[in-house]
């Protein structure tokens, strides 16, 4: 008899607050629809694996159909480690989705709970400090939400 299958396992590592400007519409055939282009312009992150801060770098391209969006972003923070800090280049792609119900909420301006709002991202990070090689060695998943100015992701490493 074959042994159980594993069930996943997360370790919750920091969150991401990172600055996104102003969408720019890229191209599509509706208003609000097809590939756009946010800037990351900054931010902080911390938690019980790493701190610092996101850098004014590279952005998030992503692209509507209705309401749901794919998100392919990528940008560089700088960590915390021993005696200074370290570049990390973060690739962040997930999906994001909502009802029509819950949409309404938010451009309402209500707060939408991460449970009514599907807000998923996977990540990979790049780095060659050797303090921070764990960040390459393994699988990362982020639950986001939408706050003024920003996103907020809750990063966990896949165990």
């Amino acid at each position: 008899m074959p042994a159980p299958l594993m069930e996943p396992a997360f370790e919750y590592c920091f969150e991401l607050r990172c600055l996104v400007d102003e969408a720019i519409p890229l191209g599509g055939a509706e208003p609000g629809e097809g590939l756009h282009f946010a800037r990351v312009s900054g931010g902080d992150f911390d938690g019980p694996r790493l701190r610092g801060r996101v850098l004014n770098s590279g952005g998030d391209w992503w692209t509507a159909r209705g309401l749901t969006v794919e998100l392919d972003a990528r940008y560089v923070i700088e960590a915390e480690v021993t005696g200074g800090t370290a570049g990390v280049e973060v690739v962040n792609r997930g999906v994001w989705r909502i009802d029509e119900a819950g949409y309404a909420r938010l451009l309402a301006g209500e707060h939408v709970d991460e449970r009514e709002l599907y807000y998923r991202t996977a990540f990979r990070f790049r780095t060659e400090h050797p303090e921070l090689g764990w960040l390459g060695e393994s699988q990362f998943v982020g639950y986001a939400r939408p706050a003024p100015g920003q996103v907020v992701i809750r990063v966990f490493r896949l165990v």
